[in-house]
């Protein structure tokens, strides 16, 4: 187990109680801290360890009053091996052309974002290319972005948040139309494999909760540690 460092702090600005999105019937506090100024790679290395997920400008963890069940989760990276049906997701897209850059919103981006949220049934409405800049693209540390392409169609983009040793997954989106070829667990196995040819440490994958589908595949990708009362606890 490895105890916390003392991360730096932004801005408080809202901390509104509202239906938890994974858990029905519970209460979710995600208070959001604003930093007018971009953090060093150290800090956001500390910050993640705290299980911080990043939103603009903004960085947040949950603090609900009635419930323990989101656990930050991240992949040594060194240590990390795909399992047999993750391996099957590689081959299965060894076709894909995988490149990393600074994150952009154009047409492309906007459409396939938009078909991902609408077809998937996450969102009612489209989202405005400027909600698309203020939530992905405006950062308060270093994000790149990971693109993914079958010949010259885009078919999935990553956002990756990275510190100076350690790197957040901290959105991807795909096109329904290759809902078969698992392309999330690709993303996070090309992630890894990206960050590990670099050297990083950790590899965040955001929020676990054990009882939510939505979240709790991210348990496959082993060995992993869940934060589980400010400690990282390792799962084999």
């Amino acid at each position: 187990m490895a105890s916390l460092e003392t991360p730096p702090q932004g801005v408080p600005i809202d901390a509104t109680p509202h239906d938890c999105p994974y858990l029905a019937g519970e209460q979710a506090v995600l208070p959001l801290r604003w930093y007018r100024q971009n953090i060093k790679g150290q800090d956001y290395d500390a910050l993640l360890a705290k299980s911080d997920r990043r939103v603009g400008r903004s960085l947040y963890r949950p603090s609900c009053p009635s419930c323990k069940a989101c656990q930050g989760i991240r992949v040594p990276v060194d240590q990390f091996k795909p399992s047999k049906s993750q391996r099957r997701v590689l081959r299965k897209n060894q076709d894909l052309h995988v490149s990393a850059g600074p994150p952009i919103v154009d047409d492309a981006h906007l459409a396939l974002f938009n078909r991902h949220k609408l077809m998937r049934d996450l969102a009612e409405l489209p989202t405005s290319a400027e909600h698309y800049r203020n939530w992905l693209v405006t950062s308060c540390t270093q994000t790149l972005e990971t693109r993914y392409m079958l010949d010259d169609r885009l078919v999935g983009v990553g956002i990756l948040d990275i510190g100076a040793r350690d790197a957040s997954s901290a959105y991807f989106y795909f096109d329904p139309d290759f809902s078969d070829r698992s392309l999330g667990t690709f993303s996070a196995l090309a992630e890894i494999r990206w960050l590990h040819s670099r050297g990083f440490r950790y590899y965040y994958l955001g929020l676990y909760v054990q009882e939510c589908a939505q979240l709790s595949y991210k348990a496959r990708f082993r060995p992993n540690e869940r934060l589980i009362d400010d400690q990282w606890v390792g799962f084999d």
